[in-house]
């Protein structure tokens, strides 16, 4: 009996004792595979020698910005940091600084979305540099920053034609996008910090970093929701859908926000209400004076002001089709020419009291 009891409790031993092994092996496989892979040589090996995009040396990049100093540091966003720089060739840029935490995929799409294509109202991609574990994009700089901080800056306005003329610009770019040759380009993440403002306050879309190609034949391909909360189209959310309606959705979203300079979330009511839904209540009550920027101080056309949130809100619509970006273009375009011509047949009282359109 007492041997059999010590062969039991010596079987138990033995069996705690290789559990207790499994467990640590298991655990210690866990942590392997949870580690994220090391940053050091990355980008050691440039798979983008080949894509047509110019390669700036890090020497290059370091001395445009001044060694990444603070002073040139000019705004932040998901993928990295971005400073201005002026190049030896005496061009002014703009840098973005990726380093690899995630982000080598956003890199990749920004080298190989925007290397070969060119268009007044898309930022231009310089050239990339990559070194070890960071690597660095650079464009064209915008000078006048971008349409987020024009809309809710407080000592900053536009007036109500160079709204439209925004517009229309950032609805170009678009439709080259989604009709381009080799196949619909959709930009996935438009909102105004992605429209910056050149020397003349022309729009520019920026930031492919999740854009998308639908191949010729192709109505749309499969992808999980990426974008910006209050810009992603409903449709997508619910079916994973990437296609170029998703971007006439998120456009819609950036016309009610230049209408209105409000946030796509009001976070001043007791129940927070999106900007979509809070401009179809005041259009179906009749209250379209209310949804305009106090900003604007009621110096724009009705006319056109109506056309602009009609359109604003066929383009957020879910269960209707939405016009394509050709037709957005085409409506806004009548806006401004409506607005210049009540522009034009206002009578100036002063200087300075003369209304801005």
């Amino acid at each position: 009996m007492e041997l059999g009891l010590w062969i039991v409790i010596g079987g138990g031993i033995v069996g705690v004792f290789v559990l207790v092994v499994l467990a640590v092996c298991i655990v210690s496989k866990k942590r392997i595979q949870s580690s994220p892979p090391p940053k050091k040589d990355a980008f050691k090996d440039d798979p983008f020698e080949e894509s047509g995009c110019p390669k700036i040396s890090i020497k290059e990049v370091y001395l445009a910005s001044n060694n990444l100093s603070q002073s040139n540091f000019i705004g932040e966003g998901t993928a990295g940091k971005v400073y201005k720089g002026i190049l030896s060739t005496n061009q002014h840029v703009a840098i973005k600084h990726i380093i690899n935490d995630g982000n080598v995929e956003t890199f990749a799409r920004e080298v190989t979305s925007l290397s070969h294509i060119r268009h007044p109202n898309l930022v231009t991609l310089l050239g990339y540099c990559v070194n070890e574990d960071e690597c660095f994009l650079v464009y064209e700089l915008c000078p006048n920053g971008n349409l987020s901080e024009w809309l809710f800056g407080k000592d900053r306005n536009l007036p109500w034609i160079q709204r439209l003329e925004i517009a229309i610009d950032s609805a170009r770019g678009l439709s080259f996008l989604h009709t381009y040759p080799e196949g619909c380009i959709v930009h996935r993440d438009i909102k105004p910090t992605n429209i910056l403002l050149g020397k003349n306050f022309e729009a520019k879309l920026s930031d492919f970093g999740l854009s998308k190609i639908i191949e010729l034949g192709e109505t749309y391909v499969s992808s999980e929701v990426r974008g910006t909360f209050g810009y992603v189209d409903p449709n997508y959310r619910s079916n994973n859908h990437v296609n170029s309606t998703g971007d006439v959705y998120s456009f819609g979203i950036v016309l009610l926000q230049i209408l209105s300079g409000k946030k796509v979330v009001n976070m001043n009511l007791n129940t927070p209400m999106p900007l979509s839904k809070m401009a179809k209540g005041l259009n179906r009550s009749g209250g379209i004076n209310d949804f305009a920027d106090p900003k604007l101080e009621g110096e724009y056309s009705a006319e056109a002001f109506d056309l602009t949130l009609q359109l604003a809100l066929s383009c957020t619509a879910l269960k209707q089709q939405r016009p394509s970006m050709e037709q957005i273009v085409a409506t806004l375009q009548e806006a401004h020419d409506m607005s210049t011509e009540a522009k034009a047949s206002t009578p100036e009282v002063s200087t300075d009291t003369s209304i801005q359109y």
